[in-house]
């Protein structure tokens, strides 16, 4: 019978360009280079429109890659997820997150263990950027990556990372030369439309939210509607959807396993241990060292309340014209999450439209099994 092993290696980076950490893993036969199926990064530029550091490390992975595999760049890019998410504020450490997949014969389905699968979709007109088409054509390619990571229950997913595409003045331009128009002339609330949209596909797919209720008219304004385990992150770096889909599976033997929860707000470390606890860890009031040594990753997604308030406090976060609200919510909720585990290098995505409840986000753990 065919089943997974997944294998995950948490790296360092010193910049975007770095791929030191992937290299000596390889040279030190940790794995296969083909094996890898997904590489998830945190850099540590701006997060918005104009963070050219996620483009910078796509192309350093690839161009790493495409030398030991022996094939070309483009080969890479469409045999790998790789997904850049940039911002990397307040003690958030840049670094590296390493998927591998290695196909083993299992003599019968076990316990529930680590899977992860992949899809991409087609590449979207700039006109289809931030509504239904790509909320339909991303549940497809949720839906197909869900089959890929041999998960026959959606209840057994717990991350949906998704990298999607964002207008920029060009994609828009050639809009409207083909008499189209888009969602949005503003490349930076473009960001926050393609994020809705990507999320949107993920509740679609899991059947967390009725297919009737997914419009238009909702996309990016009715936050009531959302999914509990989608992490959608955009960037000018690609013009499609990428999607990896995490979870566990009774046909993986990998060593780990993953649970989710959701954050309330960005202060909700109550979420954090109950996604621990889903995991498998047994503690009261907070995780010993013990229990810490079992953390290997944590992943989130951070957003400020469209109210500007944290438990009736006001906040600055919304009114600040210096520093956007998305980069203030991911160095608070990484700040939160770092002190909980103990380790800053954990994943933390800030614009949640649609990821979890206004000013909250989903949040997983994958601790060893």
């Amino acid at each position: 019978m065919k089943g997974m092993r997944v294998k995950f290696y948490k790296v360092p980076m010193e910049d975007p360009s770095d791929v030191s950490s992937l290299k000596k893993l390889v040279e030190e036969r940790e794995f296969d280079p083909k094996d890898i199926v997904a590489i998830l990064c945190k850099t540590e530029g701006n997060g918005l429109v104009n963070d050219f550091s996620r483009g910078l490390a796509t192309l350093s992975i690839s161009a790493y890659l495409s030398e030991v595999l022996g094939i070309p760049i483009k080969e890479v890019q469409k045999r790998i997820v790789l997904e850049m998410s940039g911002g990397t504020e307040g003690v958030l450490s840049p670094h590296m997150n390493v998927f591998v997949r290695e196909y083993v014969e299992i003599e019968k389905p076990g316990p529930k263990r680590l899977s992860i699968g992949i899809a991409k979709t087609r590449e979207l007109l700039p006109e289809e950027i931030g509504t239904i088409v790509q909320v339909e054509e991303t549940a497809k390619a949720v839906k197909e990556a869900i089959r890929d990571a041999m998960i026959e229950d959606p209840a057994d997913v717990h991350w949906v990372q998704i990298k999607c595409p964002l207008l920029t003045s060009s994609r828009i331009e050639d809009a409207r030369r083909r008499g189209k128009e888009v969602v949005t002339t503003d490349t930076l609330k473009s960001m926050a439309y393609s994020r809705a949209a990507s999320a949107l596909g993920v509740a679609l797919a899991l059947g967390e939210v009725e297919p009737s209720k997914i419009t238009n008219d909702v996309i990016n304004k009715d936050f009531s509607i959302y999914s509990q385990v989608a992490s959608a992150s955009s960037g000018v770096e690609l013009i499609n959807v990428e999607v990896f889909v995490l979870g566990n599976s009774p046909y993986s033997v990998s060593d780990y396993v993953i649970s989710h929860s959701v954050m309330q707000d960005a202060l909700d470390v109550d979420a954090i241990k109950d996604a621990l606890r889903k995991a498998g860890l047994k503690f009261e009031c907070c995780p010993s060292k013990e229990d810490l040594k079992r953390v290997v990753q944590v992943f989130a997604k951070a957003g400020p309340h469209p109210s500007g308030y944290i438990r009736g406090r006001r906040t600055t976060m919304l009114t600040d014209s210096m520093l956007p609200a998305t980069r203030q919510a991911r160095a608070v909720v990484g700040a939160v999450i770092a002190a909980l585990v103990g380790d800053p290098m954990v994943y933390v995505s800030g614009g949640a439209e649609h990821q979890g409840p206004p000013g909250g986000g989903p949040v997983a753990v994958l601790i060893k099994a």
